[in-house]
């Protein structure tokens, strides 16, 4: 059987191209070859053609922070310079008002020392001319104005605070400053005093200070003060008069009923006893308002 010869197949010109080793490889070969990114490298020449380019930004940032240490530095290095300059001028300023100060408080001791002394020299002289003999009233009148001391008996009365008082709301006793309703006050010692003088005391004293028709009793804050000196409980109440009469007709009257009524609300405790002597001191301050000293007449012994 004889067939159709058929052409000879060309293998040379049907074969392909041989691969190049690295195509599987091309993404990293164009990394390589193109290490800057066109966006980059188009802004880099653009600022370079601007004339714009120059240091980075952060270096830039750097330098700045530098340069405003430095000029921190300098700033206190100036004002340390100028306190250190300074200085001397304050701390000798200081001292001056220092020494002001100083010399202005023993002028102002010394003018109380001085006014302390002129006090004294004028309650003796008043204290000597009320001594004088004058129509046989002279020691009756340096009696009953505290200038002279005195003694006789009388009663002894005591009256403190309540033990342990406990301040109170809105009651009465509240409503003139005091905290504590247990405390003695200053109108309180106002009546005792005055029930005692109504009562027929001759004379009387409180905490050792005397009591004179111009005395004074008032408050400054919880404190009791008696012509301007404050006293401290427990109050020693000292009268002179009749011992037996004077304190039971100090128990009965008004102001006597009043301080009965404080022990028992308020819990003020208080002590009254007779005494066979009683000594009260002279005023410690005598002022004459309206009072002259009358002239004597002629011929008068």
């Amino acid at each position: 059987m004889c067939g159709m010869s058929q052409p000879p197949h060309n293998r040379s010109s049907a074969s392909p191209a041989p691969a190049r080793p690295d195509a599987s490889m091309s993404l990293l070969t164009h990394v390589m070859d193109h290490s800057l990114d066109e966006g980059y490298a188009e802004s880099a020449a653009r600022r370079e053609a601007e004339g714009t380019a120059g240091l980075p930004r952060t270096l830039k940032a750097k330098l700045g922070l530098a340069a405003g240490l430095v000029l921190a530095a300098m700033v206190v290095t100036l004002g340390a310079a100028e306190a250190r300059i300074a200085a001397p001028v304050l701390a000798k300023e200081r001292q001056e008002l220092i020494d002001r100060v100083q010399r202005a408080d023993e002028r102002a001791d010394g003018l109380e020392r001085d006014i302390e002394r002129l006090r004294t020299d004028v309650e003796d002289r008043q204290r000597a001319a009320l001594k004088q003999p004058g129509s046989g009233q002279g020691e009756l009148v340096a009696l009953l104005s505290g200038a002279t001391e005195v003694r006789g008996p009388g009663i002894k009365l005591v009256v403190d605070d309540a033990k342990g008082a406990s301040s109170g709301g809105g009651g009465p006793r509240e409503s003139t400053g005091f905290s504590d309703t247990g405390r003695l006050r200053d109108r309180d010692m106002q009546k005792i005093v005055n029930g005692l003088w109504q009562s027929g005391a001759e004379a009387v004293s409180i905490n050792g200070q005397r009591l004179t028709s111009l005395s004074a009793i008032r408050a400054a804050g919880d404190a009791i003060l008696v012509d301007n000196r404050p006293l401290v409980p427990p109050y020693e109440v000292l009268a002179v008069g009749d011992k037996k009469r004077l304190g039971t007709a100090f128990q009965d009257s008004a102001d006597g009923q009043y301080l009965h009524v404080l022990q028992e609300s308020y819990g003020i405790r208080y002590t009254l006893s007779a005494a066979d002597e009683v000594r009260l001191p002279a005023a410690s301050s005598l002022t004459v308002r309206t009072a002259t000293a009358a002239e004597q007449q002629k011929g008068a012994s």
